[in-house]
């Protein structure tokens, strides 16, 4: 059965830096690329960054330069770095399957960026 736990958030200054995790059970990450995904208030939830199987990664424009992207195959765990955090940032931030995700999703992990 797959598990999503998403981890890390929290409140930020702008220009401050998160670390995100997160920790999978079952044989999502064995079978899948992976990405991260944000839900912004009002928004449809949208790619932040994905990670293939050889480690090749993409980001959206918007990340292109402020967010790293990493996974550990043995933990079944994926890690997004975001620094020079931006109040565009703020969003609930999920782990899934990538390009085309599990219906399922985890609880995910809130992200405000705010002064």
């Amino acid at each position: 059965q797959v598990q999503l736990v998403e981890s890390g958030g929290g409140s930020v200054q702008p220009g401050g830096s998160l670390t995100l995790a997160c920790a999978t059970r079952g044989n999502i990450f064995r079978l899948n690329s992976m990405g991260w995904y944000r839900q912004a208030p009002g928004k449809q939830r949208e790619l932040v960054a994905g990670i293939l199987g050889n480690d090749s990664t993409t980001y959206a424009n918007s990340q292109e330069g402020r967010a790293t992207i990493s996974r550990d195959d043995a933990r079944k765990t994926m890690w997004l770095q975001l620094n020079n955090l931006n109040p565009e940032d703020t969003g609930v931030y999920y782990c899934n399957a990538f390009p085309k995700s599990y219906s399922y999703w985890g609880q995910g992990t809130q992200v405000t960026v705010s002064s």
